[in-house]
């Protein structure tokens, strides 16, 4: 039996243990292809420094390459618009000594301008057991600090080197995800999510073969998290605690995976990457800074002030089908960040079809 078979055999066997979408969160509303699709988005200057002053004539909004007209446009500030943000603590993926080091920096954010947050903000913790979320938003960063502090988080007892240790981690990650989407989505306003996290075992290379079925579960996983994530207004961010130290191999892999998954037949777990879904969600994959405390405010400027743009949408020829988003800019210079697509009428996919 070649390594081949041996991989393909070993998956078929673990991955139903691995609950799809479909079967863990409400199933994504079916929209109309005439309705509106709504994008936040961010614009920066090549310095780093957000552009707040530009008007709609600055904006091309092309859908798989032909542009769309755009039904509203205006310029968003979170004092306008609540936005809430869940603070989330990785210690399935991330080694116990670095947990330490990812807590003080979420703790000094807290306490960070006498405690007084500048949106309503929650803390959760994901181990081997669950992950826990505290339903509580507050700005009391002081108060938060305080409820982290006194989180017991245990040694890890699913590790990177044991003989599953992968699947059953990314088996975790998956599920708590869907439990925090799933929390999120009651929120009003828009919402942030920022995992603190090296990123989950994306699984993936020239010696890992899916039989159809299993593609057709990560597509479906796909759909399902890619549509929750936008219907609830929901932006994830993942923040490498690693920084510099992680080999640079390791830290950019998932780019691989960055392109809109059109067909079941492509897909491969790495196109369930946290890294994948923060910045096809908008969001940001930050790998290269190990200051967690500068990496929260980093990911939070995003939301002081965004565009709020909707479009007509292309129409649909079937369920779940595509839909690339672009944003072009008429100023040079400057850099458009949103959702990079859409599936057109969402549908959970059977697997067994």
């Amino acid at each position: 039996m070649t390594i081949h078979r041996i991989i393909l055999t070993l998956f078929g066997a673990l991955l139903p243990g691995i609950p799809t979408a479909s079967a863990q969160l409400p199933r994504p509303a079916i929209s109309p292809s005439s309705q509106p699709i709504r994008l936040d988005v961010v614009v920066d200057a090549k310095s780093g420094q957000p552009v707040t002053n530009l008007s709609q004539q600055d904006f091309t909004i092309p859908e798989n390459k032909s542009p769309r007209p755009v039904t509203s446009f205006k310029v968003v500030s979170a004092a306008e618009e609540p936005v809430e943000v869940i603070l989330l603590i990785d210690a399935v993926n991330t080694p116990y000594q670095t947990v330490a080091y990812m807590r003080i920096g979420a703790e000094n954010f807290l306490k960070a301008n006498e405690g007084v947050l500048a949106h309503p903000t929650t803390i959760a913790v994901l181990t081997d057991e669950s992950v826990q979320i505290d339903n509580h938003f507050s700005t009391d960063g002081n108060l938060l600090s305080d409820s982290l502090e006194h989180r017991q988080i245990g040694l890890r007892e699913i590790t990177r080197s044991s003989q599953w240790g992968g699947l059953d981690r990314l088996n975790i990650c998956l599920k708590a995800l869907r439990q925090v989407v799933a929390s999120a989505s009651a929120l009003p306003g828009r919402k942030i999510i920022l995992w603190i996290s090296p990123g989950w075992p994306l699984l993936s290379g020239p010696r890992i073969l899916l039989d159809s079925k299993q593609e057709q579960h990560i597509f479906s996983d796909v759909v399902s998290f890619s549509s929750l994530l936008r219907q609830a207004n929901i932006t994830l961010y993942n923040i490498n605690p690693i920084g510099v130290s992680e080999p640079m191999m390791e830290a950019t892999y998932y780019q691989s995976f960055l392109k809109g998954l059109a067909k079941p037949d492509n897909a491969q777990f790495g196109n369930l990457g946290l890294q994948v879904l923060a910045v096809q969600s908008g969001g940001l994959a930050l790998e290269s800074n190990s200051d967690v405390t500068a990496q929260i405010e980093r990911c939070l400027t995003d939301v002081n002030t965004w565009y709020e743009i909707a479009f007509d949408p292309l129409p649909a020829d079937k369920p779940n089908e595509y839909h690339h988003i672009e944003v072009r800019l008429d100023q040079p210079g400057l850099i458009a960040r949103t959702r990079d697509g859409y599936y057109a009428n969402p549908l959970a996919v059977d697997p067994a079809r």
